[in-house]
């Protein structure tokens, strides 16, 4: 019998009010602003040395999250400062706005790294949790509800503070490279079917796909328009280095499958060597065994040698119901690094 769920905002024990944390470190608990941005990302890009020297947090990121019309920062975020301005904490919790088969809210943010050790990271996470259980409870949506946030498997502090507060890891990804020097196999998509790259006419059919794509995956919602425009129009975002599976003529053509770039070139000094990451690989549900995805991939690793790069990267959810991960081995990929996710669920 499936389980009948009274709505979110009847299950969810949400604070009324947030009380403001306090800490001797911290001499000002506020809101952030749009023109924090900068401060924020100088205490966030010492943290990324720390917690993932691979790979760094660019300021388009931040500005993008506290920019999108589901985020409010007077609401959903809080920095701490130091007696001289210096940001020393921030975080901040967004609301997923696809919410097919679950309400999720996403916590985001930090703590200096020399001030880590004293406290200030509980003070953040008790906050975090509570916006996060008043968004929910915001909710009258009768489906599951989750508070969700991402750690580097090396990260133990923030697993165990995550742990400390009634999360529990939920799923591992693992990050994978591969060499583009190594011989890239030539694979031919199936009798009728185009590969071409994502141009702009071809993103809103790209995102239908994606949503297709992803609706049996851990985690994964819909994404909505404006989210898709925010990732395609992203000075990241590389169309020419990212390409799809179009199926059907003319008008009846359609994207059945995809795989998508983004290179941050701020990424290639840490990891000492040139790379883009594949942010995106699907197959719509129907079109699925019939090779797509290692079609797709022969020619964006192609294209990424072509543009003179030295290795590609992704994350794949180890328990893929695709079993993606082992499609990657037999493509050259091999393991790098591993993130945990851990989910408070209602």
């Amino acid at each position: 019998m499936t389980e009948v769920l009274l709505p979110l905002s009847s299950r969810v024990d949400a604070p009324a009010v947030l009380p403001v944390p306090d800490h001797p470190d911290v001499a000002t608990w506020r809101a952030a602003r749009m023109d924090d941005v900068d401060a924020i990302l100088e205490a966030q890009r010492l943290a990324d040395r720390v917690d993932h020297p691979e790979w760094t947090t660019t300021r388009e990121e931040i500005a993008d999250d506290f920019g999108a019309s589901h985020v409010d920062l007077p609401s959903d975020s809080i920095v701490g400062l130091a007696a001289d301005g210096t940001v020393v904490a921030y975080g901040y919790v967004v609301l997923g706005p696809g919410q097919e088969t679950r309400v999720q809210s996403y916590l985001f943010g930090t703590v200096r790294p020399d001030r880590r050790g004293r406290g200030i990271g509980r003070q953040l996470i008790g906050w975090q949790v509570g916006r996060s259980q008043q968004q929910l409870a915001s909710s009258d949506m009768t489906l599951p509800g989750w508070s969700m946030l991402h750690a580097e498997h090396r990260n133990a502090g923030t697993i165990a503070l995550a742990e400390s507060t009634g999360f529990t890891i939920a799923r591992y990804f693992t990050g994978m490279d591969r060499i583009l020097a190594d011989p890239i196999p030539e694979i031919a998509p199936v009798d009728g079917i185009r590969i071409v790259p994502c141009t702009p006419d071809l993103f809103e059919s790209t995102r239908l796909a994606r949503n297709d794509a992803f609706r049996d995956h851990w985690g994964s919602q819909p994404r909505l328009p404006e989210q898709w425009a925010t990732f395609t129009g992203s000075s990241q975002f590389r169309s020419d280095l990212s390409w799809v599976a179009l199926a059907g003529d003319g008008a009846d053509s359609r994207v059945i499958a995809l795989a998508l770039s983004v290179l941050n070139e701020d990424d290639w000094e840490l990891q000492r060597f040139t790379s883009g990451y594949i942010a995106l690989i699907g197959v719509v549900r129907e079109w699925r065994g019939r090779r797509l995805a290692p079609a797709l991939i022969s020619r964006l690793l192609g294209s990424y040698r072509d543009a003179g790069l030295e290795r590609a990267v992704l994350d794949v959810d180890t328990a893929s119901p695709t079993g993606a991960h082992s499609l990657y081995e037999r493509l050259g990929f091999r393991a790098t690094t591993q993130q945990v996710a851990l989910v408070r669920e209602y």
